[in-house]
């Protein structure tokens, strides 16, 4: 029981995150939205870099991939609200219940993982040089948050048994 407790309560502690980071990123919008256009304009990677042809100096560009980044930080913190939720709601119950209550857990981390890893490391840190800038670059931040995302989704991925009853008769009694 313990350990379907820890895999609810560590679901929703991502969920909160990947909610908080789309309500700040919509209150103070303007110091991210810089993130962002510094990032697919690429004009703080190194002077004369062979890849500034994939630079985007479209503003419009700039607004639609940010609404973008917000849009699925929310929807991957909802999803894992769910899916905190449901797993919570059956946490007593069979373990195939409980397996099947991951389910949106399971989407929600797939979501934020693929906005920290594929978003951050893979679009902006390669395709756009993020690394090359020192004063845009959000490598560090994104690896952080996905691997607590990637921590906490191979934890609820541990196949669930049983949850015995202390006080039933043992079967050799």
């Amino acid at each position: 029981m313990e350990l379907r407790l820890a895999k609810a309560i560590m679901v929703a502690a991502v969920s909160a995150f990947c909610l908080l980071v789309a309500y700040d990123n919509l209150v103070d919008y303007e110091s991210n939205y810089a993130f962002v256009r510094h990032v697919l304009s690429m004009d703080t990677t190194f002077p004369g870099n062979a890849l500034m042809h994939r630079a985007i100096t479209d503003e419009r560009a700039w607004r639609m991939a940010y609404a973008a980044i917000i849009a699925a930080e929310a929807t991957s913190g909802l999803l894992l609200g769910i899916g905190s939720i449901a797993m919570l709601a059956r946490l007593g119950g069979p373990a195939a219940r409980f397996e099947r209550a991951k389910r949106f857990a399971y989407l929600g981390g797939t979501l934020a993982f693929l906005v920290w890893f594929f978003g951050f490391t893979v679009v902006a840190g390669e395709y756009f040089a993020m690394w090359q800038s020192r004063e845009w670059n959000g490598q560090p931040a994104a690896f952080r948050f996905y691997m607590a995302v990637l921590g906490v989704m191979v934890l609820v991925a541990l196949p669930e048994r049983e949850i015995e009853d202390a006080d039933a008769p043992s079967p050799r009694s």
